[in-house]
């Protein structure tokens, strides 16, 4: 850049760009004193608001008649009356220049919902119940299929289907399966959705009178209740699940072959493909040697056939969360 500064010098800029290749904005741009640049303020059009005007403007728009309406809102009302300060443009500069672009209503702000996060080491400390609808023979009419599954187990604990949804039911329901189940105070935490029946004054007070937690899950959240949605969609994916049943005594006599198979004789993926009755009723330590012994045999009779090692049943888990906490930074 000094080459072409001492030869502009004998030949002019431009000729001297041209000759080096260099751009003239460059030349310009180097010869200018760092720091020199000046920002001039912007001149005020002569169209544009006097300072008293636009403390006019400023105070209709934070009035306690108009503090909580939009600048069109504000815009519209004055034209209305006859009044004519300035332009929706012009009213969102004046805010601008205050600070005051915002939404200018009052908004209703909902609570913070903690995420629920529940461990289950064994069956019958967790439960997770729901209701979901069935199709009735008609248009429009459904039967209520409420469900109370051990997330430790998998195991559909109690069941009822109903004409409607009530909060009379499921008190009814809870408190018999916790008797079959002989749940004692401390025990159990019962986790289920914000729906009616679920947050329900009958059914909390039953809750607080048999010692038994309640937790909900977070509004618009499915994530949180995930076992009782996971129950339904194996429910409703069967192959012999009806479009429509045909009547209320239909629904219970297909619930009542769907749970027995279920509970009986499904091998859950999440169990280590043990049944759900083998895990609650604690008969997985014989099964899983059973099958242990069976491997053991395969084995010895073609251990060719496994490569790496002796072969080994799936394990069931240890744990089961809904919502396992996440892991915390070593910053933390």
């Amino acid at each position: 850049m000094n080459t072409t500064l001492t030869l502009s010098g004998q030949v002019g800029k431009r000729a001297a760009c041209l000759a080096l290749g260099v751009a003239r904005a460059s030349l310009y741009r180097y010869t200018q004193p760092t720091g020199s640049t000046t920002t001039l303020p912007r001149p005020s059009p002569p169209r544009a608001l006097s300072d008293e005007e636009k403390a006019q403007v400023l105070g209709q728009l934070n009035s306690e008649r108009f503090m909580d309406q939009a600048p069109a809102q504000v815009y519209a009302t004055l034209l209305d009356e006859g009044q004519y300060l300035c332009s929706v443009r012009t009213m969102y500069r004046i805010l601008g220049q205050h600070d005051q672009v915002r939404e200018r209503r009052q908004q209703l702000t909902h609570p913070a919902y903690q995420k629920p996060e529940l461990l289950a080491t064994g069956p019958n400390q967790v439960w997770s119940w729901d209701i979901t609808k069935l199709l009735g023979p008609a248009k429009w009419t459904y039967f209520y299929l409420y469900v109370i599954l051990d997330i430790f187990s998998r195991y559909v604990v109690g069941w009822m289907v109903a004409c409607r949804e009530s909060a009379t039911l499921a008190e009814k329901l809870i408190r018999e399966t916790c008797q079959k189940q002989a749940i004692v105070p401390g025990q159990l935490t019962v986790h289920a959705d914000r729906g009616s029946s679920m947050t329900s004054g009958p059914v909390a007070l039953l809750l607080a009178d048999l010692g038994v937690t309640k937790t909900h899950s977070r509004p618009y959240n499915s994530n949180d209740n995930p076992f009782s949605e996971s129950h339904f969609k194996t429910l409703k994916y069967r192959p012999e699940f009806p479009d429509r049943f045909g009547s209320l005594p239909d629904s219970r006599v297909f619930c009542q072959q769907f749970f027995a198979w279920y509970n009986s004789e499904h091998h859950h993926s999440a169990l280590g493909w043990l049944t759900p009755e083998v895990v609650h009723y604690r008969q997985a330590g014989h099964a899983l040697a059973a099958r242990q012994q069976v491997l053991k045999e395969a084995y010895r009779l073609n251990p060719d056939r496994f490569v790496h090692k002796p072969p080994q049943p799936p394990r069931l888990p240890e744990c089961v969360w809904i919502n396992p906490p996440e892991p915390r930074s070593q910053s933390d």
